[in-house]
């Protein structure tokens, strides 16, 4: 990635995460990104249907962000998940 200048340096931490479902007494390991400059909290569609979790369509699209500040054209928030 491209940045303007150099206080303004894009990173990226990926760190391993334990999820478990105390309902089903499960645990799965997996790699999550970290980003200090987040605003929301969000996973895949297709992660949350691997692990059984109910999707609620949300009425109007959520246009995701990138690190740089440009828009994502290939995903947009459809769903929202109660974890």
């Amino acid at each position: 990635m491209k940045c303007n200048n150099k206080r303004n340096i894009l990173r990226k931490v990926i760190v391993k995460v334990s999820l478990e479902r105390i309902d089903m007494q499960e645990r799965e390991t997996v790699e999550a990104s970290l980003d200090s400059r987040a605003t929301e909290s969000v996973m895949s569609s297709e992660f949350a249907r691997k692990q059984r979790l109910k999707l609620k369509k949300i009425e109007r699209l959520i246009y995701v962000q990138n690190m740089d500040g440009s828009f994502n054209k290939e995903e947009l928030i459809e769903y929202t998940v109660e974890i």
